[in-house]
Order: structure tokens, then sequence, then C-alpha cells
């Protein structure tokens, strides 16, 4: 079924909307949700609150890429869940690890200032991902959006693991310079 039939289900307040959406992208939004949780049971938590999350939205919203607004919801939620079970103990996932990759590129800190310059601070990288061939915004945006391991990242791309490591090594490096450049360091 296409992206435009299912949204005019949800606006038709159909729950075969619901069924649809989960045939079509279960897959992808567990993918998702399994990157930042490594958790299965946290996994489907996440999905399912993602369809009820759709449901509650779709009305008003009107998304342009179904895909797109799934995936958004879904990396928000199994974040929030990460970060609730974080509180209670340390969990690995291929999320913090792409985290704690960034951190040398990006500013620490959780100053006042910080938090007001967070919106500032992701125009500066969208228009950094700009500026890169599209093999290292691909990748990039797979590992540090998508939570995508770095063996996923060489099989879509058709290279080398240690190729993309180069890669992804190279384009935080150019990040952490862009960024300075754009005074946000």
């Amino acid at each position: 079924m296409h992206d435009d039939n299912i949204v005019s289900l949800y606006f038709a307040r159909d729950e075969a909307a619901i069924r649809e959406t989960e045939k079509k992208y279960g897959q992808y939004l567990s993918k998702i949700a399994y990157n930042i949780l490594y958790d299965r049971e946290d996994c489907r938590e996440s999905v399912n609150d993602t369809y009820l999350s759709a449901w509650e939205s779709i009305p008003p919203k009107k998304p342009d890429m179904l895909s797109t607004y799934l995936a958004k919801i879904t990396r928000r939620i199994s974040i929030d869940i990460l970060r609730k079970k974080s509180r209670i103990k340390r969990l690995p996932s291929e999320y913090t690890v792409s985290l704690s990759e960034l951190e040398e590129a990006l500013s620490g800190g959780n100053t006042t200032e910080a938090e007001i310059d967070t919106r500032l601070l992701a125009a500066a990288i969208n228009g950094y991902l700009r500026t890169l061939p599209k093999e290292a915004r691909n990748a990039f945006i797979g590992r540090y959006y998508f939570a995508d391991s770095i063996k996923e990242i060489a099989a879509y791309s058709h290279t080398s693991e240690a190729k993309i490591k180069s890669l992804l090594y190279r384009t935080r490096n150019k990040l952490r310079l862009y960024l300075e450049q754009e005074g946000f360091m």
C-alpha cells in the first residue's frame, strides 16, 4: 500500500492504518529501535508506541514522507526509553557507541548557553552535511542518526568496514573543524 493511502486511513481514523503501517514499516522501525536499545522487548515497546504516536498525531499532521516521520518518532521514543533505563544501569548499544565517537567533534558541557545554542548547532551540522559527498553523508547519517553499525554501513555502501571507519573518522574531524570555524568551540 502506498504511503498516501496509509495516511488517508489515518485521516479517516481507520484502524487499518496501524496494520498497514506495521506491514510496511515494522521491520524498518524495529531496526532503528534495536540499534538504539539493544533489547528486543524495549524495541517492541518503542515500535508500538510509535504506532500510537502516529495515530494521535495524524491528523492534524500530514507527513510528506511517512517513513521519515515514523523513523523520527521511533528514534525519539527509543532514546527516551534508553535514558530511563540508563538511569538504572549502563546499557551498551550502537547509539551509545556512536555518541561517544562524536564527543571529540562536539563540545561537552551542559551549560544554559549550550542549551540555547542547540538549534544553531543543529543548523550548522545540517549545513556541514550538505557539503559532504553522498557516500560520506550517508555513512554519517547512518551511523549517527540511525545508529547503524559499521558492518551495516559497509554492507549498504558496498565497501569495507575499514574504509567506513576511516571515512567516519575523517568526517568527524572535518566536522570539528567546521564547527570551530562556525564559532561553536
